[in-house]
């Protein structure tokens, strides 16, 4: 088994992981994972000896560098590969000097996967799309 991730310009194979992770499997809406912020991202796509099994989307407020749209198919789950996607993010923004901190809207029960890369949380819990979540940095 090989793994790799990569910046990527195949969003229909992004969607496709996206619609299997988040919708199906995890039951969001429609609207709640469709938005018009994938045409402004950088597009991550990993893949186990050439199929696609997880993605992550990266985006850039000022400062700030964020990682979101983290998903990996269930099959591909503890093989490191969602890992190597948020390290990938946070190599991306470090090369960018204008970047000093990067954000994530973690998954509650995802905390730990997050706190083991290196992000802190702050804020209170928030739903989203009937998900409890919340914040996540990781100072560059």
């Amino acid at each position: 088994m090989t793994g790799t991730v990569e910046i990527t310009d195949d969003l229909p194979a992004c969607h496709a992981l996206r619609r299997t992770v988040f919708i199906e499997e995890q039951g969001i809406s429609e609207p709640d994972e469709w938005d018009d912020l994938d045409a402004d991202a950088v597009h991550l796509l990993a893949r186990i000896d050439g199929r696609p099994v997880a993605t992550a989307r990266l985006l850039r407020d000022h400062e700030i560098g964020k990682i979101g749209r983290i998903c990996v198919l269930e099959e591909a789950r503890g093989t490191g590969l969602g890992a190597a996607l948020v390290r990938f993010g946070l190599a991306h923004f470090e090369a960018d000097p204008h970047i000093t901190r990067v954000e994530l809207g973690a998954q509650a029960h995802a905390e730990g996967f997050y706190r083991k890369l290196g992000f802190i949380p702050f804020g209170d819990l928030y739903d989203d799309a009937g998900i409890p979540h919340r914040m996540m940095r990781c100072t560059l």
